[in-house]
């Protein structure tokens, strides 16, 4: 199947568009973190104060949500394994691995961010 010219053009077009919009947003955000630097450093900037904040909160939530959605989704997963053929069982049993170990990952990465916004304070 042959490109034609003004396909090709669309998709030249197309692809300006998306990296006019990607340089675009680079430059609003570096105007942004202009106005934090000239508050007097980003470590005392409102933005940085915030946004380790925000992280913390986060990652408090994290840990909590992570193991409780978790414990649901298991309940769930061996409801329906009960109710399943043999076939089924085998996926059923894959899923609640993959719950208990996709929790494990959530509060682990929850817990290292903890550890590294702490060492920031």
């Amino acid at each position: 199947m042959k490109m034609t010219i003004k396909h090709y053009n669309q998709k030249i077009k197309a692809k300006a568009k998306a990296v006019g919009a990607g340089l675009l947003t680079a430059f609003l955000m570096l105007q942004n973190s202009t106005v934090a630097y000239a508050a007097g450093g980003i470590s005392n900037s409102q933005i940085a104060k915030g946004t380790e904040k925000l992280i913390q909160d986060a990652t408090t939530w994290l840990m909590v949500l992570a193991p409780v959605v978790a414990g649901l989704l298991i309940i769930y997963f061996c409801i329906r394994r009960s109710a399943a053929d043999e076939m089924d069982q085998k996926k059923w049993n894959n899923r609640i691995v993959v719950a208990i170990v996709s929790c494990i990952g959530a509060v682990l990465g929850s817990a290292t961010l903890n550890i590294i916004i702490g060492y920031y304070q």
